[in-house]
């Protein structure tokens, strides 16, 4: 099975287009997310990310629902 994963983007790396990376909160973690597939995508949205890679963007209102989800999981 594949999750992906919501996260708040924290900062965003200027580096070539396919090679975009950014800081992505994941609540009490921070990775750093490859965002080249969601161009559009700016510092405090949130978006979709899959072994590395966001997917695409969503509504904070979508992600807390996540989240809130995630946490009756445990």
């Amino acid at each position: 099975m594949c999750l992906g994963i919501p996260g708040k983007i924290e900062s965003i790396g200027q580096e070539s287009v396919l090679e975009r990376t950014g800081r992505v909160s994941f609540g009490d973690v921070c990775k750093s997310v490859n965002l080249s597939l969601v161009p559009e995508a700016q510092v405090g949205d949130y978006v979709i990310v899959h072994v590395g890679v966001a997917i695409s963007k969503l509504r904070e209102e979508e992600a807390n629902k996540v989240f809130e989800f995630l946490k009756t999981l445990g």
